[in-house]
């Protein structure tokens, strides 16, 4: 097995045991975190219905255009206040945090922090 394999399988393995651990409700929904080269990703997610409550992306058109790219901490940030502010308005305050089997470093932490400074708590 090259490289790039063993990583993405190692990625996918802490990802399967993350989620067997954490689970979101109406009340108290997951954040999950997913991340690519280009841009990053964040969705609130009741598991126990199966749905998305709500989402935000670096490739939302409002978000695009204030950012100049979407691979970077500042457009996690503002990923994260955006998602803030739409769970909000949606009545969420409280969430558990999936960080996807990514290390809480860099853009996943600043997604993170810009959740927590638009108002959500986990």
């Amino acid at each position: 097995m090259d490289k790039s394999k063993a990583k993405a399988a190692g990625l996918a393995r802490r990802q399967r045991r993350v989620r067997g651990k954490i689970s979101g409700t109406a009340e108290r929904p997951r954040l999950r975190v997913s991340r690519s080269n280009q841009h990053i990703y964040a969705q609130l997610i009741d598991d126990v219905a199966g749905v998305t409550l709500t989402a935000a992306s670096s490739n939302d058109p409002e978000l695009k255009q204030a950012l100049k790219s979407g691979a970077n901490i500042d457009a996690a940030k503002a990923v994260g206040d955006a998602l803030g502010r739409r769970a909000l308005e949606a009545g969420i305050t409280e969430v558990v945090f999936d960080r996807g089997g990514r290390l809480y470093h860099g853009r996943v932490a600043a997604l993170a922090e810009g959740a927590r400074e638009a108002g959500l708590k986990f």
